[in-house]
């Protein structure tokens, strides 16, 4: 969940990408959905688009580098939008909030966002928190999701994963470079309490909803999925797949054997290539 930032000198996210004699540039802006004012990058200007849906307290920048630099060079008819969802990133204010139900309130702004860039269909690639989040939207308006494809990603908490979350509490034992990244976005003080009322939320999940966060939506999932499995993610248990394969009608694998949970950064060239060639495979049916 945690990645390396893309700085830039200026405001505005700008990274220009080479395609022959032609360039792409990554735009950062901000734009009303509704309360709140959602900050987002855009590459590229295909008549297709994907929304990039980042992990928990991830914004587009911190999440997708790889995907924002590289994907547009062989999605050329697709139009990519990272997010930072409500209370993350740059979508400050407001202070992120934690109800029982905020993945289902991330399923609706990112949907309306959208709807307010005039994309009225739409691709997903869902990471860990964001692949849930993904999952919700591909149940709920299914009229507007194309195809989905998620890692790292869960429809329930199992018990195990409650331990999980537990040894990750304490963001001062993680390594600098796993830290870093977020206390530059969310500050020295305010990441540890923020990334501290995520884990509590899972923890009341489980508790209040039996650990429950889609799984009753998978079998209104219509649009063509593809589930990429990281064979040695320390953040999900291996039941996950089996179960998602099986509950999510027509849904595909494609496994990395060595993969952990950001197989996305890890592996960005295969990565890149699996979803593009899946996204590409799917417009064409």
């Amino acid at each position: 969940m945690i990645t390396r930032v893309f700085h830039s000198a200026k405001n505005t996210f700008s990274l220009v990408i080479r395609r022959g004699m032609a360039s792409a540039k990554a735009i950062e802006d901000k734009i009303q959905v509704d309360d709140v004012k959602i900050n987002y990058v855009k590459v590229g200007s295909g008549e297709r688009a994907v929304l990039l849906l980042p992990g928990a307290l991830g914004s587009a920048k911190t999440d997708f580098g790889p995907q924002i630099e590289k994907l547009p060079d062989i999605l050329p008819n697709f139009t990519l939008i990272g997010w930072d969802p409500p209370g993350y990133g740059k979508s400050i204010p407001p202070r992120r909030q934690f109800p029982l139900d905020f993945f289902y309130k991330d399923a609706r702004y990112a949907h309306k966002l959208m709807e307010n860039l005039s994309f009225k269909k739409y691709s997903i690639l869902g990471w860990s928190d964001g692949g849930i989040t993904g999952m919700i939207q591909a149940a709920e308006f299914p009229n507007a999701v194309e195809n989905l494809a998620i890692w790292g990603s869960n429809a329930y908490i199992a018990p195990k994963e409650i331990e999980i979350y537990e040894s990750i509490r304490d963001v001062s034992k993680w390594s600098e470079r796993m830290r870093k990244p977020m206390e530059e976005v969310y500050g020295v003080e305010d990441f540890p309490k923020l990334w501290g009322e995520w884990i509590d939320a899972l923890m009341r999940i489980y508790k209040e909803k039996d650990g429950n966060l889609c799984k009753h939506l998978l079998k209104s999932i219509s649009c063509p999925t593809l589930i990429l499995h990281e064979q040695k993610d320390p953040m999900i248990v291996p039941e996950h797949v089996p179960y998602l394969l099986d509950n999510i009608k027509g849904a595909r694998l494609h496994t990395f054997p060595d993969g952990k949970h950001n197989i996305h950064l890890r592996y960005a060239e295969d990565f890149n290539k699996e979803v593009a060639n899946f996204l590409t495979q799917s417009a064409k049916l």
